[in-house]
């Protein structure tokens, strides 16, 4: 009988809570969804990307991924080993004003997620369009890895992600 991975167990609740936010609460809108095995490297990587229900401009990406060595020391009950997995956090979206917007992203980041370590921005532009207007992207990355344990935080989690959603909207 499969016995369920923490990657596996974690999936299930993002989804259940990020559907419940559209499908019932009718705050987001649920644009994508990504669940791959690279085989390459034998990891697991799971991602949904949602936009507000009312505003489909900024878009946000949770991403949940277990290496390797992440799963096997969980299938294999390596001792000494805590079975988890990473997760991080994207926004995308257009803006025209790199300084100005720019620093009003960092300060909405920082001031709804307190991170440990600054959000990185990148941005990327169609050369020959004008106006010209800069697809940014931008990664909240997590100190730690997460497991069962946070299993009650998720719902929170995409609770932030919708809160930064609107406040980005304001940009």
């Amino acid at each position: 009988m499969f016995d369920p991975t923490v990657f596996d167990n974690l999936k299930v609740a993002i989804e259940n809570c990020a559907y419940d936010m559209d499908n019932i609460d009718g705050v987001i809108r649920i644009t994508n969804r990504m669940d791959r095995l690279e085989m390459a490297v034998m990891s697991r990587l799971f991602a949904i990307r949602f936009t507000l229900a009312d505003y489909s401009e900024i878009s946000a990406e949770l991403q949940l991924e277990a290496s390797l060595k992440d799963l096997a020391s969980e299938l294999l009950a390596v001792e000494g080993e805590n079975p988890a997995c990473t997760l991080r956090l994207f926004f995308d979206m257009p803006i025209t004003d790199i300084e100005r917007q720019c620093k009003q992203i960092n300060q909405i980041l920082n001031s709804i997620w307190q991170p440990e370590h600054p959000p990185a921005q990148t941005l990327t532009f169609m050369y020959g369009q004008e106006p010209r207007v800069y697809s940014n992207t931008i990664e909240l990355a997590f100190n730690r890895k997460i497991n069962e344990d946070q299993m009650g935080d998720l719902s929170e989690l995409l609770e932030h992600a919708v809160k930064t959603l609107t406040e980005l909207v304001k940009v």
